[in-house]
């Protein structure tokens, strides 16, 4: 089983209350070829939330939002039952959003809210990599559907 970023399904979850729909993969969840799946909701975050960024703070990586109060408890509660699901069903490969705090893989925004990219991944991007779980984005999940 594959599982997807929820927001690139369609679902309208980002921090906005938008969606990152790609075609493809909302087909991929309808055709159940895919699971869709929020780790920021599943987190206990509410659609919308305040926009928010990974930061180190005191050799600690943590989600600070844009409002300065610290999320890094619901993006780790999110990062945690996102890997139970893919460990529940065997997943060997996910698609995430791209740069995104819980599921950028590579980069993410650097925490000065400019739109600026860094090398690291988010927080449940870093769980599904403990887990040997191959991660896809947007840009390059064409290579793993047929």
């Amino acid at each position: 089983m594959i599982i997807v970023s929820s927001c690139l399904a369609g679902c309208e979850c980002r921090y906005d209350g938008k969606s990152n729909e790609v075609p493809e993969i909302k087909q991929m969840v309808l055709e159940n070829k895919a699971i869709a799946l929020c780790p920021e909701e599943l987190g206990g975050l509410s659609t919308p939330r305040i926009p928010c960024e990974i930061v180190l703070k005191n050799n600690e990586r943590k989600v600070i939002g844009q409002d300065q109060n610290d999320y890094t408890q619901e993006f780790s509660k999110g990062a945690k039952i996102f890997s139970n699901v893919a460990k529940a069903l065997n997943a060997k490969m996910v698609i995430l959003k791209a740069n995104s705090p819980s599921c950028g893989y590579g980069n993410i925004y650097d925490g000065s809210y400019t739109r600026t990219l860094t090398k690291g991944n988010g927080f449940t991007a870093e769980r599904l990599l403990e887990m040997d779980i191959e991660i896809f984005n947007e840009t390059n999940f064409h290579t793993i559907i047929k």
